[in-house]
């Protein structure tokens, strides 16, 4: 069991003399030691841990026992002190009670990150690193200094994902993925340094694609479908207005201001905050969309109403088994999640030959294409105007790209 008390180290002498009064961590037979701002001039004036002989003793013994329960009160919140030596417990009774100083340990580090991003509303993320928060913190049996995470410890944490939690191989990922997001974190906050980063000789596998794009005649199928139950066609509405928007999210459609008549102007929430630059999307609202968005938007709020309550991720799951339902009904062999909106756009576009760059303007992804193009947001405007009406004419008309299609099939397999 660590303790704390008061102590003076005989051999810690100042040039003047003086001697610094330390608190002193005893913790599996070893002993560390914690410099407070007190002295004493010689070492009479110290005894059975207190100041003595001073005239101003009472005043330095009060503040003394202060800052002792200061370091008890955060000792004794550490749930599993076994997990550490006493060189660990010093460092992170220092780093928790220094004013203005984040502990800097993992659970510290997570928690402050996750507060962030719930208060720019981006709770589902924050839902995610506070699962894998608990995870780790379950693997350490406490709180851990991101000081001594170690290569060896990251591989540890992988098998006990695998081993102890049962966790699949895409879960596993996800969850060292969130681990490296909080440890870089750290390294950018300069609360920790490593010689050898905690991943140096841990390679994540990337997640598996979802295949949850559909077919032109099942997508055919969910926009000529008009349901008489409401929660079918807010599915079925939902769903086309995400195609004809160039695939955007539901979040972030959902928080759309449509009393604009012509164009929707956006960033995403999923990378708010993420980038020096944040890029604004500006999508011009196509004839087909804008009949959807009148049966749904809000007069006054101009964002969609479909007369619920529910919290996002109630309606998100609502959504979901609307969806599977009109699947169903409409006999589509396919997957289809809101998600499908999103990824057949790409697919579409993809195959029409539209460049990279413009689809992920459309999208919201970063532009990773070169040159200076990629900062003309008009040009990047007008470029996904063209390209969703591309995309929409070739749902209108499927034959008359048929041909091309085909064509340029046939020409990306010789490429390849």
């Amino acid at each position: 069991m660590a303790t704390l008390k008061l102590a003076v180290t005989p051999d810690k002498v100042a040039k003047d003399g003086s001697h610094k009064i330390r608190i002193a961590l005893g913790h599996k037979s070893v002993t560390r030691y914690i410099v407070t701002r007190f002295k004493i001039d010689h070492l009479s004036q110290f005894k059975n841990g207190q100041i003595v002989k001073r005239p101003d003793a009472a005043i330095i013994n009060t503040k003394l026992r202060n800052l002792l329960n200061e370091y008890q009160e955060k000792l004794d919140s550490i749930r599993c002190i076994q997990m550490y030596d006493c060189r660990q417990l010093r460092e992170i009774l220092i780093n928790s009670t220094t004013a203005g100083h984040t502990a800097a340990t993992f659970q510290a580090v997570a928690g402050s990150y996750i507060t962030e991003l719930i208060e720019d509303g981006r709770g589902n993320y924050a839902k995610l690193l506070e699962r894998n928060c608990r995870y780790f913190t379950e693997f350490t049996k406490g709180e851990f200094l991101l000081s001594d995470i170690t290569p060896e410890i990251i591989h540890n944490y992988a098998r006990f994902l695998r081993n102890t939690k049962r966790v699949g191989e895409t879960t596993i990922g996800m969850m060292m993925s969130r681990t490296r997001t909080i440890i870089n974190r750290g390294v950018k906050k300069q609360l920790v340094k490593y010689d050898v980063s905690p991943f140096a000789y841990y390679s994540i596998k990337s997640s598996p694609v979802r295949e949850v794009d559909i077919t032109i005649e099942n997508l055919l199928k969910i926009k000529n479908h008009l349901p008489k139950e409401k929660k079918l066609r807010v599915a079925r509405d939902l769903f086309m207005l995400s195609f004809y928007l160039g695939g955007i999210n539901l979040a972030d459609l959902l928080d759309v201001d449509f009393r604009k008549t012509d164009k929707i102007e956006y960033i995403r929430k999923k990378a708010r905050n993420l980038k020096l630059g944040e890029q604004r999307i500006i999508i011009t609202i196509h004839e087909d969309a804008r009949p959807i968005i009148n049966d749904w938007m809000n007069r006054n709020t101009g964002k969609l109403d479909f007369g619920y309550k529910f919290t996002y991720s109630n309606f998100y799951r609502y959504l979901t088994r609307s969806l599977n339902t009109l699947a169903e009904e409409l006999k589509i062999n396919q997957k289809v999640v809101y998600y499908s909106a999103r990824k057949t756009f790409a697919q579409f576009a993809s195959e029409l030959g539209i460049p990279d760059g413009v689809i992920d303007y459309c999208l919201g992804h970063s532009d990773k294409s070169k040159g200076i193009i990629r900062y003309y947001t008009k040009v990047r405007q007008k470029q996904a105007e063209i390209a969703i009406n591309r995309v929409i004419d070739y749902v209108n008309n499927p034959d008359k790209y048929k041909d091309y299609i085909e064509m340029r099939a046939d020409v990306m397999m010789m490429k390849g």
